[in-house]
């Protein structure tokens, strides 16, 4: 009897299931999709993209037209390849295509697409990105900045004075004048100012960021194919995480000791009025 039971039980499971793939195909099949190229099982398209995914999909946009679909894996992709198409999804339509879509880059760098940068349009990135706006980079808040780009610009025309006669590459003065930047800003002092209490030097820095921005733009498997990404086919994932790992670590190890010298100066100043008085 219990098995009657159960095998009615399996049987209903199986036709309510049917029931609605049936009904979600007729209702896809009513759709007014864009034209593309017929999608393989598994991995779609991908077989259609090469090592340069731009010159690919020109190549496409050739033959399907200004507005395209394509499959990646599980997930369509609507390409547009015009400046109308670009308008209608970047002004007309923004409010719908402004999230990105969810990557291992996105979930492991940045704990959880919780940035501006990956997290999915809604209330907590228009809090963030009015944050951004009126507090971090306010014409007034970079303006007051301006002596650390004029310095650090000079700096690196003098290194550059000093070079001539012998090559140099420019790619690599201008992302060393950046980070300077960026991180006098922010943490107060240049990326080059090695200190005792360092975790990396400043070219193992420089390579980690280097791995970082790679890591979030390389093609993963497991992003258009979600059911084979828990075996990290390509270990990306893996070097995400340990490239995260030792990035926030400099980071902290960054912000703690700009704390212990503001805390010195301040020990150091509390001395001296106590002195004076």
């Amino acid at each position: 009897m219990d098995s009657l039971s159960s095998t009615y039980y399996v049987a209903a499971w199986l036709a309510t299931m049917a029931l609605l793939l049936s009904l979600r195909l007729r209702r896809l099949r009513h759709l007014n999709r864009p034209p593309g190229p017929k999608p393989w099982p598994i991995i779609g398209n991908l077989h259609l993209i090469s090592h340069l995914p731009h010159r690919s999909i020109h190549n496409l946009s050739q033959k399907y037209g200004e507005i395209m679909q394509l499959k990646f894996g599980s997930h369509n992709v609507v390409i547009g390849s015009s400046v109308e198409m670009a308008k209608a999804f970047l002004k007309t339509q923004d409010v719908n295509f402004a999230c990105r879509p969810k990557t291992a880059a996105g979930k492991y760098t940045t704990y959880n697409y919780s940035d501006m940068t990956w997290s999915p349009y809604g209330p907590y990135w228009r809090q963030a990105r009015k944050m951004c706006q009126v507090v971090l980079f306010s014409t007034k808040r970079l303006d007051s900045y301006e002596y650390i780009r004029v310095e650090e610009t000079h700096s690196m025309l003098k290194k550059i004075f000093k070079s001539v006669g012998t090559d140099i590459r420019l790619k690599d003065m201008l992302s060393t004048l950046s980070l300077n930047v960026i991180s006098r800003m922010v943490l107060g002092k240049s990326y080059l100012d090695e200190s005792e209490n360092s975790v990396v030097s400043p070219d193992e820095f420089k390579k980690m960021l280097d791995e970082l921005f790679l890591l979030n733009g390389v093609f993963n498997i497991g992003d258009s194919i979600p059911w084979v990404g828990f075996m990290d086919l390509q270990g990306y994932v893996k070097r995400i995480t340990s490239t995260k790992q030792l990035f926030w670590c400099c980071i902290l190890c960054f912000i703690l000791c700009c704390t212990i010298e503001h805390q010195q100066i301040y020990h150091q100043i509390m001395r001296f009025v106590g002195a004076v008085r």
